[in-house]
């Protein structure tokens, strides 16, 4: 009887109607051409990182002990057609049921921004396309000292390309008889050409309006712990509504107007293309990275997606979906990284809930926890996304920064998130349109060894794949240390095999993630532990042109016109686009990025973000001996530069 419930759920889960752009071929902008690679050598097994062409695996599969070694019992993932069509399906379509916490709990899409007046937006383009979808307010709001009025149009940084009639990367689910939108990969990591409106795979959607999405969501306290916010007793009102803690103890829920207002007030001074991943009461959101992930490792901008398959980009895959859009999935660990008790955790996000099904109201006899597990979509995994609990649930891992694995029943355990990275490394950048000559191209090369760019940006693929300490990057401090409580929560990497089916059965085979190769401070520098102040992961400059503005916080931004289109400031803040050129000129000339600095500095709204384009001092001007002709030899030369 049971098997048959579970099955009933597992046909009740992927019977729901999912409404995502998914790109034809001749929907896509064609990739630069690389040095062609033998059908023998591409990949055909991932194995924690170690990669095994078709040939190698041909020849390891005929012994024992080599089928041993490529057997997904010893933690392999075969890569082949069917892992990449899954990949990308994932990447364009997957939401791992995030549209619950985004529409029924944070309330993006219920409030002056409607899911009515996506679809109208949409539709008002005549299948022309945009790469910044403009919707009109359907209520009239003031957040911090701004009102935003009725019937107004908004930039949401959202692109759509030409023939759809989907927003990319916001797939729409019909769920409890109701539309609801959620969030794929292909909201952040593809974007849609401005001139003939076909997706650029991989590259940064550089002024989607995340910050705006949020402010105007009713309920957008469900983010607080990513916010400005010093402590929940300073928005205290009511003593008497009250939830009962896990100690027995009763204490009070803070205001959810006076939290909604500060909270709000934070988030929509991020800068667009930016995005807080770190549960640590301060503003301090990243850009979002490219997807030119291939040579890349370790993930993220600090590096900690460093271990498990891929190399630790299924981790980062992972961390994304199993946290990063769903904060109710940490309430279990609530104490240990924020400090704060999972009812009074709960109970916060979920007063104001936009769906009232999820709304919870104190002083009813049921604490949060018992309220949420009457609600939860998905009662088997923390949280309201498809996920299943790791045997470390709730601890830190280096798979997995809460515990949980994000993967869709009748899948295998983290096979989609595995399947995307397959997927996300065959992207290759398109053809930057740099024209540049073969004598500017020597001479760009040439300085970029002088320079001692090649220090750091070594390799096939510009990186030397290190965490590098804050101290000596000198970029923005806090964020090197964002993860840092995660970090002390860590415990030993251990995940089930990837044929385990999900739901996962009992007694399922769990496998610990080598890690004996990874030095230890690079580990503590990824997290900011230990005695470390924290680091920053040196990026692979594969595709630099179409990643622009530059910095882990997007700081050093100039548009076409240096003089007057400088930081943020003068760029997305005003709808203005970061030139690659002259934003590339300015990470690497020290009067130009001291005037970005200075701009950046002096907007109040990048100031509490902790946004300023410094740190990366290593400059290749008139100071350190290098001509005006040299310093565009090796712009030209980083901005085409190919696998």
């Amino acid at each position: 009887m049971q098997c048959f419930g579970v099955f009933l759920a597992v046909i009740f889960v992927i019977s729901e109607p999912v409404y995502a752009f998914i790109p034809s071929k001749d929907q896509i902008v064609q990739p630069e051409k690389v040095a062609s690679q033998k059908d023998e050598d591409q990949p055909a097994f991932d194995l924690w990182g170690r990669t095994f062409s078709r040939k190698e695996a041909h020849d390891l599969l005929k012994t024992a002990k080599g089928r041993e070694l490529l057997s997904p019992k010893n933690g392999a993932v075969k890569i082949d057609q069917a892992l990449l069509h899954l990949g990308k399906k994932s990447f364009y379509e997957e939401t791992f049921g995030n549209e619950v916490f985004l529409t029924d709990i944070l309330g993006a899409f219920n409030g002056p921004l409607t899911i009515e007046n996506f679809q109208k937006a949409v539709k008002g383009l005549n299948g022309k396309g945009t790469t910044n979808l403009q919707v009109e307010l359907a209520e009239t709001v003031t957040i911090g000292r701004k009102t935003y009025k009725k019937g107004t149009k908004v930039d949401t940084g959202f692109d759509v390309a030409k023939g759809s009639n989907e927003v990319l990367g916001l797939p729409m689910v019909r769920s409890e008889g109701r539309l609801k939108v959620g969030l794929s990969c292909a909201a952040c990591h593809a974007t849609v050409d401005p001139i003939n409106k076909k997706v650029i795979e991989g590259v940064v959607n550089t002024d989607a309006n995340f910050g705006l999405l949020l402010a105007l969501g009713t309920n957008t306290t469900a983010y607080f712990a990513r916010t400005e916010i010093a402590s929940l007793k300073d928005y205290i009102r009511n003593l008497d509504k009250t939830v009962v803690t896990s100690e027995g103890k009763k204490e009070p829920l803070p205001d959810p107007k006076a939290l909604e207002e500060a909270v709000d007030d934070s988030v929509i001074k991020w800068p667009k293309g930016n995005f807080d991943i770190t549960s640590d009461f301060i503003s301090n959101p990243t850009q979002i990275p490219d997807s030119f992930t291939l040579g890349d490792h370790p993930y993220s901008w600090s590096g900690f997606a460093m271990a498990g398959p891929f190399k630790g980009l299924s981790a980062l895959n992972n961390a994304v979906h199993a946290q990063g859009s769903d904060l109710t999935t940490i309430a279990d660990a609530s104490r240990a990284l924020l400090g704060i008790d999972k009812e009074v955790y709960l109970g916060t996000q979920l007063q104001n809930s936009a769906n009232r099904k999820y709304r919870f109201v104190p002083n009813k006899g049921l604490k949060p926890s018992e309220f949420f597990a009457q609600v939860d979509p998905t009662p088997e995994a923390p949280g309201v996304s498809k996920a299943i609990t790791l045997p470390t649930y709730p601890r830190s891992s280096l798979v997995s920064p809460n515990g949980l694995i994000v993967s869709s029943p009748g899948t295998n355990v983290g096979e989609q998130n595995n399947a995307m990275s397959a997927f996300q490394n065959t992207f290759v950048p398109p053809k930057a349109p740099i024209k540049i000559t073969d004598g500017e191209r020597r001479l760009g090369q040439q300085v970029f060894s002088r320079g001692s760019c090649i220090t750091c940006h070594a390799g096939s693929f510009y990186t030397n794949n290190k965490i590098i300490p804050v101290e000596k990057i000198g970029t923005e401090p806090s964020r090197a240390i964002g993860l840092r409580k995660a970090g002390e929560f860590l415990t030993e990497p251990l995940i089930y095999s990837p044929d385990t089916p999900v739901p996962v059965p009992k007694y399922a085979l769990v496998l610990k993630v080598p890690t004996g190769g990874f030095d230890p401070n690079q580990i503590k520098l990824a997290f900011g532990i230990g005695k470390t102040k924290g680091g920053y992961k040196v990026p692979s400059l594969i595709g630099l042109y179409w990643s622009s503005p530059y910095l882990h916080d997007g700081g050093v931004a100039v548009g076409a016109n240096a003089k007057n289109q400088l930081g943020i400031a003068g760029t997305l803040n005003k709808g203005v686009l970061p030139d690659p050129y002259n934003s590339l000129r300015a990470l690497v000339d020290k009067n130009l990025r001291s005037q970005v600095v200075k701009v950046n500095e002096s907007t109040e709204s990048l100031r509490k973000s902790n946004v300023t384009g410094q740190g990366h001092e290593y400059w290749v001007d008139g100071s350190t001996g290098f001509s005006q002709q040299e310093q565009d030899a090796l712009i030209k030369y980083l901005l085409t530069l190919k696998q």
